[in-house]
């Protein structure tokens, strides 16, 4: 008589590949409602770290799979492979994201000029919902900030302040910054005397001259109004940049100052929202940084 034997059914692999599919759509979902739709960061971080639980749920459940398959041969280990498939993408975006959460300072906001920020025009404010931070930036803040990125520092140009308000508008520009708000774009407008006229445009030495509008003096505002880390002579130029992938919102600041015959660059970047920005701030900044270097190849300083 032939005895056919019934491979028993890992229930534990079947829930696992259901479970981690259910993460892995929820994970690409959130990340693409961030992105490109309405959700909030922390209704996103909710989401993913839902998506997360949910997937390591799904490793164990997985792994019982492959128990039940080498000891009693179960059927199920197909599907214990596809969990891990399943769940690797929302693991392993929550495992860079925690190296990264360690692995930084646990500050929002960064800049080039520690001792006077560039002040904002608008200043950021959005319900933080369940991701509170402190309302202001502390000394200890950046101190930690020094310790932690101390190549984050300001750029001194060569050139006229209107030469380098153009650099910036253009890698702005290029790096995907929205500009929000201006303040001290008229100080960048070319003096009088500096403006080129052909010859061919020059009125004959017999003639009457025309009647020209006498240039005023530029107003000079009362240093008392003025923000810290403000000057009259300053520009400030404030946009929102987002990251390329997951969709995180940075505030950014810019503050050209001129000094002499060259012309100082300092950066502010903070996240929206949440106490950590995970390094991005300071790599946003010095990517910037550098590609305005390269569009101002030649005239860059110390």
């Amino acid at each position: 008589m032939m005895i056919k034997y019934e491979r028993p059914t890992s229930l534990a692999a079947r829930w696992a590949r259901r479970i981690a599919r259910f993460a892995f759509g929820l994970f690409v979902a959130a990340v693409l409602a961030h992105r490109f739709g309405p959700l909030v960061t922390p209704n996103f971080v909710a989401l993913a770290a839902l998506s997360t639980g949910l997937a390591v749920l799904a490793v164990v459940l997985a792994i019982v799979g492959f128990v039940r398959l080498w000891q009693v041969a179960a059927v199920g280990g197909i599907a214990s492979f596809v969990a891990l498939l399943y769940a690797v993408l929302p693991i392993g975006v929550a495992g860079f994201t925690l190296g990264e959460y360690f692995s930084k300072p646990a500050i929002y906001d960064v800049s080039t000029d520690t001792v006077t920020p560039p002040p904002w025009i608008k200043p950021p404010d959005v319900p933080q919902g369940w991701l509170k931070r402190p309302r202001e930036v502390t000394p200890e803040d950046r101190e930690a900030q020094i310790a932690a990125y101390p190549g984050l520092t300001g750029r001194r140009y060569d050139g006229a302040l209107d030469r380098v308000f153009q650099g910036v508008k253009v890698v702005a520009e290029q790096t995907g910054i929205r500009i929000v708000a201006q303040e001290g774009a008229e100080n960048a407008e070319a003096d009088l005397e500096d403006m080129a006229v052909k010859p061919s445009d020059a009125a004959p030495a017999d003639t009457d001259p025309d009647d020209v509008p006498i240039p005023l003096s530029r107003p000079q505002m009362v240093p008392g109004d003025m923000r810290p880390g403000r000057r009259s002579t300053d520009i400030l130029v404030q946009g929102e940049w987002r990251t390329p992938i997951v969709g995180f919102r940075l505030d950014v600041l810019i503050r050209l100052r001129e000094e002499a015959e060259t012309t100082f660059v300092d950066m502010r970047v903070a996240s929206r929202y949440g106490a950590h920005d995970l390094g991005l701030g300071a790599a946003f900044a010095d990517q910037f940084l550098h590609a305005l270097d390269a569009e101002l190849l030649g005239i860059a300083g110390d």
